[in-house]
């Protein structure tokens, strides 16, 4: 009974620790939010002095956020970011999965050799990529500072990892016998895909479009190579022109980085639910 009684106090021990220890992670991680939060009703004197105070010595402050929108012009800036976003986001949706169906149900050679093409692409730094790619659409076929050219690499390199994740999925939950009853009742292929197939891979469209999205809305690499007229300008490089050579005005900085998270945190925080269910999807039968 005292051992029963031990092993029971031992256990507890440990999930006690447990939850310490995430629970100190979980603030090591969100730490540098919440100075995000903290500062951005400051003025840059009170940042500077004492980062740590919830209330600076110059007291509350709005002003950092409709200055910040003005000189970064937020709103073009936000209807870029969520152009290049939502049309990307959709192209790669439709584009893979269509592929992934194919894929799956045709046993061919092409289709084999196309996936494991696709599967090594991911392995492939973008940052090997990005000079000659910048040099062959700019130099030689002229079609940068496009917003379409923009959505058409951010589909280009996402439509691999999405491919596979539909491809598990398809695999693994779509069984092959409801497309043979909806062929016999009467429906084409293309019928069978859209009214059968495409709405039982809710979970999996739910976990691409935050993950893409989450990318897309946040890149500011390929953005910055792409386009270099201001009015194209999506909103992580509109934030640049806070940053000068000999000084940056960080309480408008964070103003800016709080406005750019708050839209596609606000996508998280309604499709977080299908994440796991979403990756999950065809990883096991």
């Amino acid at each position: 009974m005292n051992e029963n009684k031990k092993a029971a106090q031992g256990k507890k021990t440990r999930h006690i620790l447990k939850m310490l220890l995430l629970i100190v992670l979980f603030f090591c991680f969100i730490f540098p939010f919440i100075l995000v939060v903290i500062n951005v009703f400051k003025v840059k004197a009170d940042i500077t002095s004492n980062p740590l105070a919830l209330v600076g010595a110059h007291g509350f402050t709005m002003k950092n956020f409709p200055e910040a929108m003005k000189k970064m012009n937020f709103w073009r800036a936000f209807g870029n970011s969520a152009l290049v976003t939502t049309s990307s986001t959709v192209l790669t949706i439709l584009l893979a999965s269509m592929t992934s169906y194919v894929i799956v149900r045709n046993k061919w050679k092409a289709t084999g050799l196309l996936f494991g093409l696709m599967i090594a692409s991911m392995v492939i730094p973008f940052q090997v990529l990005m000079i000659p790619l910048v040099s062959l659409y700019g130099g030689v076929l002229g079609i940068l500072n496009h917003r379409a050219t923009l959505i058409f690499m951010h589909v280009g390199f996402s439509l691999s990892m999405a491919t596979f994740m539909f491809h598990g999925a398809i695999k693994t939950n779509v069984p092959l016998s409801l497309e043979e009853a909806a062929i016999i009742d009467g429906c084409t292929r293309w019928q069978t895909y859209w009214k059968i197939v495409f709405p039982l891979l809710k979970s999996t469209i739910a976990t691409v479009a935050i993950i893409d999205a989450m990318g897309f809305w946040n890149d500011y690499l390929l953005p910055s190579l792409v386009l270099a007229r201001k009015e194209l300008y999506t909103i992580p490089i509109a934030t640049q022109v806070f940053y000068g050579t000999y000084s940056t005005d960080i309480g408008l900085v964070m103003a800016a980085l709080l406005l750019a998270m708050l839209p596609i945190l606000i996508l998280y925080l309604f499709l977080q639910r299908y994440i796991v269910e979403g990756v999950t999807s065809g990883a096991v039968k």
